[in-house]
């Protein structure tokens, strides 16, 4: 039995761009902080919790209190759902297909592992098409650091479906191709946010633009987990 665990942004759903947009506004419209640098990825954590951590901290010298938090988040998913009810977000080509022979198939199991919080996934696969709840899964709600995300998503889909013979971890992001690094679980990369080269660079065992051809992502899944 095999676990397939996907990130989300840019992975499952088209939503990079839309979601710094808001997040970035959420910033400036309940903390008051502008002219924050619009590149995450040198964020210690990679996630929603952990970049608003670190961007109010650099900006206080405090951390946030959980009502700040709560504020920042409802008022973030707000503009998430206002832009979603403008133009629903799109699944990445293949996304919905691949995922029901993934569910399908006798011998893998899915998983998702994504730095969001948990509303604002699901709200951005529910718009693209896709229904969060339907698999185990772990977010920036369980923990700041990707690595403890993609652990929780592992016993998460281990209780509900017993032990694994192979885990491999699908994203789009440098920071999914560290934390894979770090965990020692095997990475594809989705070109949608970095190059390919960087993505195969960092260590991808192999990298997709989408996943249009299911039949070529499914006979490349097969090799890397039996190498793994």
């Amino acid at each position: 039995m095999r676990l397939v665990i996907f990130d989300i942004d840019g992975t499952l759903t088209q939503t990079m761009k839309a979601d710094g947009e808001c997040f970035m506004r959420s910033l400036v419209e309940v903390c008051g902080f502008s002219d924050v640098h619009t590149d995450f990825s040198g964020c210690k954590y990679s996630t929603d919790s952990g970049v608003f951590h670190e961007i109010y901290e650099s900006r206080t010298g405090r951390t946030p209190s959980p009502n700040e938090i709560s504020r920042f988040r409802q008022h973030f998913l707000g503009l998430l759902a206002q832009t979603s009810s403008e133009a629903p977000f799109e699944a990445v080509s293949g996304a919905s297909r691949l995922l029901s022979r993934l569910t399908e198939s006798a011998g893998h199991r899915v998983a998702l592992a994504t730095g969001a919080w948990r509303e604002s996934a699901c709200l951005k696969m529910a718009s693209a098409g896709l229904c969060y709840d339907h698999y185990p899964a772990a977010s920036s709600d369980d923990a700041m650091e990707r690595e403890s995300i993609i652990r929780l998503s592992i016993q998460r889909a281990t209780e509900r479906f017993g032990k694994f013979d192979s885990v491999v971890y699908v994203g789009d992001g440098i920071w999914d191709a560290c934390a894979c690094r770090s965990l020692g679980i095997p990475f594809i990369g989705i070109a949608t946010t970095h190059p390919a080269a960087r993505l195969a660079a960092e260590g991808a065992a192999c990298v997709f633009s989408d996943f249009t051809d299911t039949e070529l992502f499914l006979r490349r899944l097969h090799e890397v987990t039996s190498v793994a």
